[in-house]
């Protein structure tokens, strides 16, 4: 099967298919970066934000057919693909808007006499590997502030998201970015290697699992290149107590399953008080019961769409066998469809063994873990438990005591009566095997900046 395509996962239908780079095309697209770059850079700021501006425009007069791209490509329900393309819009417009600001030499004390001032400049070309679950989203959240502070970027997007890929860069030329300034590349793995051994390239963020974290970030360092890191999680979330147990079950089961469950900071484990967990449990099997699978294209109530691709669901399916076999118990879902089909049930698994690769392996798809504790200091020890540190989450109705846990929680993102606080303002990132760098917010733009140091002596 080709490599670079179009298949719809509902159906397993092949629908289109793209040639891959050559290796003649990879050295014209390093080229075309580094002469974009000479001239992009030299543009006021102003004007790189003009650009960008009008590509955050673009986004949404173009919303309706950016939206379908996705949810034929990956399978994620229209509406929810709408929401990606208004998310993503706003990045960008944030940056168009606020970036200017946020890139603006800063004068520091200095005991030397004379004036020192914190420049931050742009490095050069950069690769961004990106995943398929929200192709436009992990785009912006890279593209944006780079392309405003003066980078160049060369995007090697998911194989199965290749329509929308070259959409996006027809979008960031359209805007008015030079040509060569935002390139899509349909790259082989050795490629990728290529591009980041290349002196052209000054940077790569990657958006991907743990194992190709560590390929990219062994080839980043060993040119020494500077490299942000997003490598998923398995996130906690803690109830702690609440008067309202069907809200929170209600709220954790829709983070849960969004995008079937394909979501970095998902709330993967559910660690609830063992007074409430009996209730939470049930009202989590009751939203579980009685779906079925729908078109992701026209979705009707009570339904779920599919996952990326049938051997995503098929390793999800995998990995719930394992679980049981090992103790674990399905209380609800758990059925992997027949067919070509991507189609997994949401499921509700509860009694997952310490022990077992359930427990500290990430389940990338619409399976609502849970464990019961019975303290405080339990539900502490069993979120941070875990080799991966993207995000978490507490829930009480007593906000100090929940307040006392987040503030512990060994995560890049921690969060209070709120599972995961999402807006092109908030910085996005890991700690411990979830990697590291931050992407969006005031903190993003400077991954891959020169903060220079800029001294005039008196």
């Amino acid at each position: 099967m080709a490599k670079y395509r179009v298949q719809n996962p509902a159906t397993g239908e092949l629908i289109e298919s793209f040639d891959p780079a050559t290796d003649q095309q990879i050295e014209e697209s390093l080229a075309a970066a580094e002469s974009a770059y000479r001239g992009w850079r030299e543009r006021s700021v102003q004007e790189r934000a003009a650009v960008i501006k009008r590509a955050a425009e673009i986004f949404e007069e173009r919303k309706d057919e950016l939206a379908k791209l996705i949810s034929l490509e990956m399978g994620k329900t229209y509406a929810e693909s709408v929401d990606e393309v208004e998310f993503a819009a706003s990045i960008i417009d944030y940056y168009a808007v606020h970036g200017p600001s946020l890139i603006t030499d800063r004068e520091i004390p200095s005991t030397v006499p004379g004036k020192a001032v914190i420049e931050q400049l742009p490095i050069g070309a950069l690769l961004g590997v990106m995943p398929w679950n929200f192709p436009y989203y992990q785009v912006a959240r890279f593209a944006a502030p780079n392309l405003l502070l003066g980078n160049t970027i060369i995007l090697k997007h998911a194989d199965i998201c290749a329509r929308s890929a070259l959409t996006v860069q027809e979008i960031f030329e359209q805007a008015g970015a030079p040509v060569g300034a935002y390139q899509n590349s349909f790259a082989s793995h050795d490629q990728i290697a290529t591009m980041i051994a290349d002196p052209r390239v000054q940077g790569v963020s990657l958006t991907g699992s743990e194992r190709a974290g560590a390929i990219i970030g062994a080839q980043a360092g060993t040119h020494l290149k500077k490299a942000v890191l997003e490598l998923g999680g398995i996130d906690p979330m803690v109830v702690l107590d609440s008067s309202d147990v069907a809200a929170v079950a209600k709220a954790a089961w829709d983070f849960r399953t969004y995008n079937v469950g394909q979501v970095c900071n998902s709330n993967k484990r559910l660690i609830v008080m063992e007074d409430i967990y009996d209730e939470f449990v049930a009202e989590l099997v009751k939203l579980a019961t009685g779906l079925t699978p729908g078109d992701q294209l026209n979705m009707e109530e009570g339904q779920y769409a599919p996952m990326s691709s049938r051997a995503a669901a098929e390793t999800v399916d995998a990995q719930v066998r394992q679980a049981v076999s090992e103790g674990a118990r399905v209380l609800a879902g758990g059925v992997l469809s027949e067919g070509p089909g991507a189609y997994y049930a949401p499921t509700v698994l509860v009694d997952v063994p310490v022990d077992g690769p359930a427990y500290r392996e990430e389940i990338f798809g619409p399976v609502a873990t849970v464990y019961k504790v019975s303290s405080d200091a339990e539900a502490l020890a069993l979120a941070n438990d875990c080799a991966l540190g993207l995000g978490g989450s507490v829930f009480s109705d007593d906000e100090a005591r929940a307040a006392a846990i987040a503030s512990k929680l060994e995560v890049g993102m921690a969060h209070v009566n709120t599972i995961a606080a999402e807006s092109a303002e908030l910085p996005f990132g890991g700690v411990k095997r979830s990697g590291f760098g931050r992407e969006m917010g005031p903190i993003g733009i400077g991954e891959f900046a020169n903060q220079r140091l800029y001294f005039v002596a008196k």
